[in-house]
Order: C-alpha cells, then sequence, then structure tokens
C-alpha cells in the first residue's frame, strides 16, 4: 500500500516505462492533430472564403461525438479487433479511418459546409472511440507513481496537436494550398501507427463466464461515484468564463490580433509548462493539495474579471494576466483531474471507467458554456462572472470535502506491461 493509501503498481524497468511514455505520446498526438485540424484550421479557413459565420458554427456538433462516447466505450473494453492486439487494435482501426477522413476532405473543397461536417463527424466518431482505447491503456498501464506524468505528457501532446493540426495547417495552406495541407496533415498523421505498433498488453482471452464491461458496473462501486461528483462539480464554473471570455476582451476595445496572439501563446506555454508542473506538484505535494490550490487560484482569476466588468479594476493587462492564467490553470487541471479518475479505474474495464468520468467533467463545461452567453444578456458580464466565482469557490470546498488532502481513492493494482 502506498503512502497515499492505494495500492501501487508493481516496478517497472527503466526502458519499460519509457517506452510506455513513448507510446502514450504518439498516441494522444494521434488523437490532437486531427482534432485541431478541423476545430482550429478549417473553421478560418472557410470564412477566409466567404463561409457564414452562422455556417461554421454549425461544426460545434462535431464535439457531440466526445461528450456521449460513454456509451460505447464498454463496446471498446469488451471487443478486441484482432487475437493479438485488444486497444493497439481498435488504435489502428481508428486511425487509419481519420487519416482516410481527412483525405476524404480533398473531393468536397473548403467551402462545401456540408461535406466538411458529414466527415468532420465521421472523424470525431473515429477520435472519440480511439481516445476511449487510449485513455484505457493508460489507466490500466501507467503505475500510481506514473500518472501525473502520462497525463502531462497528454497535455504536451495536445499542445503539439495544436500547432501540427491549428497552426501547421494554416501555414500550410497559405503557402500549397486546399489539398497540399491535408496530403501533409494525413501523412503527418500516419506516423502516429508507430506508437500503435509499439503497444504491449497482457490483457488475457475474454471469458465469456467473466463480468461484462458495463456503465452499471462502473456505476455499482462506491469509490467510482464519489469521484464522479467530483467530476461533475469541479469545473462546472469554468464554462460559464470561458464561453464569454472572447466575448468580453472584444467589447473591453482589445483588438482581435491581440487575442489571436494571447490564445495560441498562452495555449502553447501553458499546455507543455503547466502539464510538466502539474505533474512535478501531484508527486512533491499530492493530488488533494494540487486540485485545493488551482481551484483556488480559478477562484480569484474569476473574481478579477467580475472586478474588471464592474470596473473595480480596470485596463487590459489585467485581463491578459488572467486570461492567461486560466488557461495555465485549466491545463494542470487536467493532469490532476485525469490522474484522480485513472485512480479509481478497475482493471477489467479502464477504457469504460475513465471515460465516463471524462464525459462527465466535459458535460458540465459545456452546459454552462451553453448558458454563459444567455446570463450575460440578462445579467450583464459582471454579474456572470460573479456566479461563476462563488460556484467556483464552492465546487473547490466540496472538493477538499470529498478527497482530503494527500489522499486518493483505492485502486485495483495494474497490470504492467
Amino acid at each position: 500500500m502506498s503512502a497515499n493509501g492505494i495500492s501501487a503498481g508493481a516496478s517497472v524497468p527503466a526502458t519499460g516505462r519509457y517506452r510506455l511514455f513513448a507510446v502514450l505520446g504518439g498516441l494522444y498526438l494521434a488523437q490532437a492533430i486531427p482534432s485541431y485540424l478541423f476545430v482550429a484550421a478549417l473553421p478560418p479557413i472557410m470564412r477566409e472564403l466567404g463561409v457564414s459565420r452562422t455556417a461554421i458554427g454549425y461544426m460545434s456538433i462535431l464535439l457531440l461525438p466526445l461528450v456521449i462516447k460513454f456509451f460505447w466505450a464498454p463496446l471498446v473494453d469488451r471487443i478486441r479487433p484482432f487475437a493479438r492486439a485488444h486497444r493497439a487494435g481498435w488504435v489502428f482501426i481508428t486511425q487509419t479511418g481519420v487519416i482516410l477522413s481527412i483525405l476524404a476532405l480533398l473531393a468536397v473543397g473548403p467551402t462545401n459546409v456540408n461535406g466538411i461536417i458529414a466527415i468532420g463527424f465521421v472523424a470525431s466518431l473515429l477520435i472519440s472511440t480511439q481516445d476511449i482505447a487510449t485513455d484505457g491503456y493508460a489507466a490500466k498501464y501507467l503505475p500510481e507513481a506514473d500518472r501525473p506524468i502520462g497525463n502531462a505528457i497528454q497535455g504536451g501532446s495536445i499542445a503539439f496537436g495544436v500547432v501540427i493540426g491549428g497552426t501547421l495547417g494554416l501555414v500550410l495552406y497559405h503557402h500549397i494550398g486546399w489539398t497540399g495541407m491535408l496530403v501533409t496533415i494525413a501523412a503527418i498523421s500516419l506516423l502516429p501507427l508507430i506508437a500503435a505498433a509499439m503497444m504491449r498488453e497482457g490483457d488475457p482471452v475474454p471469458d465469456v463466464a467473466a463480468k461484462r464491461p458495463s456503465i452499471r458496473a462502473f456505476l455499482k462501486r462506491p469509490e467510482a461515484r464519489q469521484i464522479l461528483w467530483i467530476a461533475l462539480i469541479y469545473r462546472a464554473s469554468e464554462g460559464l468564463v470561458k464561453a464569454m471570455e472572447g466575448s468580453y476582451l472584444v467589447d473591453a476595445g482589445v483588438p482581435l490580433t491581440q487575442i489571436g496572439y494571447l490564445s495560441g501563446i498562452s495555449a502553447t506555454t501553458a499546455g507543455l509548462g503547466g502539464s510538466v508542473l502539474a505533474a512535478w506538484l501531484l508527486k512533491t505535494r499530492g493530488l488533494g493539495f494540487v486540485l485545493a490550490l488551482l481551484g483556488g487560484l480559478r477562484t480569484l482569476c474569476f473574481l478579477l474579471f467580475a472586478c474588471h466588468a464592474f470596473g473595480a479594476v480596470v485596463g487590459a493587462w489585467p485581463l491578459f494576466g488572467a486570461a492567461g492564467f486560466q488557461t495555465l490553470i485549466r491545463y494542470m487541471e487536467i493532469v490532476a483531474l485525469y490522474s484522480l479518475f485513472m485512480a479509481v479505474t478497475s482493471s477489467d474495464q479502464p477504457g469504460t471507467d475513465f471515460t465516463i468520468l471524462a464525459c462527465a467533467q466535459l458535460l458540465v463545461y459545456l452546459a454552462g458554456s451553453m448558458l454563459a452567453g444567455k446570463l450575460a444578456d440578462a445579467l450583464g458580464y459582471g454579474w456572470l462572472f460573479s456566479i461563476a466565482t462563488m460556484i467556483s469557490a464552492v465546487a473547490v470546498i466540496a472538493t477538499i470535502w470529498m478527497i482530503p488532502t494527500g489522499q486518493q481513492p483505492r485502486r485495483t493494482q495494474p497490470v504492467n506491461p
């Protein structure tokens, strides 16, 4: 039993440990590149060619599979596509489909909104399914001590995905056009398949009499329900602020170019630096301390937004600081929360357990995002940010109460590759 009250995984040889880190980096990069091609590169390209903002807004439907993927997560845990490759088989199938989806965009062009959304939705289903397999692999094979590092690798891979799929995609389009951009991104997306080939799994052949992975099996476990509550409340305030952050900066008189630079620079630096910092804090101070610290800092950022909206704080720089620091906090929260989610996954359905928790925190985030505009119109920015501040503070207190500092829920001993 570890100091935190969790059974630690068996020791992993250094070569196997670093191999696992490299595999996870490649797997998460495989998801991030096409994701940010669709959400970060294609909308500006479409807008430049005259596609309406309303039509581009319909692309938000591409997020739907990411929110509801817990419905088919048990199938990914249950079904083995190839005899000797369980989750690796899912990665090969889905990544191949994603690459074909990118190439299929060649046939529709950058102004065919219906075609892009149809192809993008298929790609989103594939990416979501691949995410279930990858998260299940990470949750099952990462030892307790390496969970923060594994989730930091995920954060860093997402940051690189923003750069490759989003930034590089736009640069390629500018220099070599639609066809050149898509072919290049598709070719780059072949590289993460090397990571799938390096996956090592020790899953036994499924026993027909064994308990089948299911959502019900997750809900039967008291410790899983406890962490589900944390997943539902901890980030409940963030969507309220993030959804209106850009609009508020515009209404406050900040130029679009400055907002773009702030978004790009903060996302890249926070994705890398924040993930590393969060991993270090988790290893040195414990999960409860990190969640309390980040929640407290997040609440102060929201309070600064509220004070600025009410006129108690003036100038653009406080807003830049709050917005950039908030991005850093979000990346660090993901490392901490995902380490918590991994701690409660069971060895027989890790992908299902992790996906349920990940979808829960995303659902409340999106719910807040959908309400933010209506609240801002009805009450004004000041009261919107004040409500978010109060919800954030309550969520931090509730989280501290449910998971005492330095403790994590007990988890079945993982199987190491």
